[in-house]
């Protein structure tokens, strides 16, 4: 059984601040050429996306350059309660190295409002340190960021190879249940990607 924590991607998908609206345009028209296609034209940190770590670290690797293995993995369901993550909580859960760590905070039931992306909480450093310690693959949240300017949480993990996933969406149903999560982006030269996410609940 697999559960999409994906978004949908069109032209009314919301952006970060200050970032290109996504464009689709048509090319061509099945009554007209036979055949129909379209122009997309979308950032590569628009709606459920993958941070690689030359998004915030210079000279590091981009998407493409990535190993496959590291896309996919065993999940483990962090719930944050009232928008407070607790370090003490997280070191209760057995995370082991490789792991994908994804964080439920219900902000995802905002997506649409301002407050989705003014009014997120951060992830503490004391959790970001023990994730690195940890050495897991990626940590997912259903925020914009899982932190705000200038970025120390982002750098932090980046810096040390692990990928950032955000702006997922239905991770409630993954609390109780094991699953493995698999996130493969597109083989770009870039600095991120609009991925698929799924869950394969076991």
């Amino acid at each position: 059984m697999f559960i999409d924590l994906s978004v949908s991607l069109d032209e009314k998908t919301p952006v970060f601040p200050g970032d290109i609206k996504t464009q689709i345009k048509t090319g061509g028209i099945l009554e007209k050429d036979g055949y129909q296609d379209h122009y997309v034209c979308v950032g590569t940190h628009v709606g459920t996306h993958i941070d690689a770590p030359s998004h915030m670290i210079k000279g590091s690797e981009s998407i493409e350059k990535i190993p496959l293995d590291h896309f996919s993995g065993r999940g483990v369901y962090v719930k944050v309660d009232n928008n407070k993550f607790d370090i003490e909580a997280v070191k209760k859960i057995a995370i082991q190295e490789g792991d994908i760590i994804l964080f439920h905070t219900g902000m995802s039931d905002r997506y649409y409002e301002s407050k989705y992306f003014d009014n997120y909480p951060d992830i503490p450093e004391s959790i970001v340190n023990y994730l690195v310690e940890k050495k897991i693959k990626a940590i997912g949240v259903d925020m914009c960021s899982p932190d705000h300017s200038p970025w120390a949480m982002h750098k932090i993990l980046l810096k040390n190879n692990i990928l950032i996933i955000e702006n997922l969406t239905n991770l409630a149903s993954l609390f109780g249940k094991e699953f493995k999560i698999y996130a493969f982006p597109l083989k770009v030269a870039l600095d991120g990607s609009p991925v698929r996410v799924v869950a394969e609940i076991k």
